[in-house]
């Protein structure tokens, strides 16, 4: 597990994107998809393939919109996370024609692909109409040539898109607020053509563990007598998607932030906050100054600034092809691992 150190002050991560003359785009709303003008209510949000209920995906929409608004074109957390997951497709000999991306980090996995993966056409899909609206008018900085773009408003939870249509799924910070994530990875999977590549970077359950929830649940303790419920991740979700030659790997951002406040900001401004169905609707004011002065009483560096831990998860995995690596049959083996040790072994 790798662990990286941000501040949000640094711009050292940033890279100039040239402006390129004429880029082909078109805007397209899929008949089967969700659209902001036709549930005003947010009900269409709430029907999902999930049984089980989490997350409040009509709330979670709206942070998405909000976000829209707030969204830094500079974060250079989000920047990395988006490139160490593009920078997958650099190990892969085979092209990807088609690519669809899922919610999450729209920008910034566009801005990072930059001629990777021989990409012709890319669809990006949002719950969000506002933030693929921000997409689309950005889209002449993005820095890709001769790639038709597609604009979709839809839902992971019921993936508009027609079964092994595209070559590549990428998302980038946005599945883990699905409320059934194992389904929404098997959709995934029936998108894709055989040999197609999924790709995805979601926020481990270690994520603000050590900071924002400990300050969180001693706030809340003190001056509410409880605290909202807590989601973890668990299970192999590749392998119950049905994926072949899955690939799990952890990394370790630590960002610095001047307050706990501008924590929340951050988060507001990634559409991360919290979307429980079983939340507390109001946060009290003296429960939100009490704290973020424990955030700071309690990990305050010598600098004054605060650390933020996020554990980002990537997950690699393919839709089954005949040309793909297969495993021996269980009990081909024709040595034991005890001979081997014999051989190889120290001794001991």
């Amino acid at each position: 597990m790798r662990r990286f150190l941000f501040s949000q002050t640094s711009c050292s991560l940033l890279r100039r994107q040239r402006r390129p003359k004429d880029i082909p785009h078109r805007w397209f709303l899929s008949s089967a998809s969700f659209s902001t003008a036709e549930y005003d209510d947010g009900d269409a949000f709430q029907s999902s393939p999930s049984k089980v209920k989490i997350f409040d995906r009509h709330l979670k929409r709206t942070q998405r919109d909000r976000a829209a608004w707030l969204l830094r074109p500079n974060d250079s957390f989000v920047h990395a996370v988006a490139e160490n997951l593009v920078d997958r497709l650099e190990d892969c000999k085979k092209t990807f024609p088609t690519a669809l991306c899922l919610g999450g980090s729209l920008q910034a996995v566009r801005q990072m692909l930059r001629g990777r993966g021989a990409i012709q056409k890319f669809i990006m899909m949002d719950t969000s109409y506002d933030m693929l609206k921000l997409c689309k008018s950005s889209q002449l900085d993005s820095g890709n040539e001769n790639i038709e773009t597609s604009y979709v408003v839809g839902d992971e939870e019921f993936l508009p898109i027609k079964e092994s249509s595209v070559d590549l799924v990428i998302s980038c910070l946005g599945l883990h607020w699905t409320n059934d994530l194992p389904g929404a990875m098997i959709q995934c999977k029936l998108a894709l053509k055989p040999d197609g590549l999924f790709l995805a970077a979601i926020l481990g359950g270690e994520t603000l563990k050590l900071e924002l929830r400990i300050a969180c649940t001693v706030a809340q303790m003190e001056r509410e007598g409880g605290i909202s419920p807590r989601v973890r991740d668990a299970g192999n979700l590749l392998t119950r998607a049905g994926f072949a030659l899955p690939g799990v790997d952890v990394d370790e951002y630590v960002v610095r932030y001047k307050s706990a406040l501008d924590l929340i900001e951050h988060l507001r401004a990634m559409g991360e906050t919290n979307a429980l169905l079983q939340r507390t609707n109001i946060l009290k004011r003296e429960t939100a100054l009490a704290t973020a002065a424990i955030y700071d009483s309690m990990f305050a560096a010598k600098d004054g600034t605060i650390p933020a831990t996020f554990q980002v998860i990537y997950m690699t995995g393919w839709r089954e092809h005949p040309s793909q690596q297969k495993s021996k049959r269980r009990g081909s083996a024709t040595i034991s691992f005890k001979d081997i040790q014999k051989q190889f072994g120290n001794g001991s």
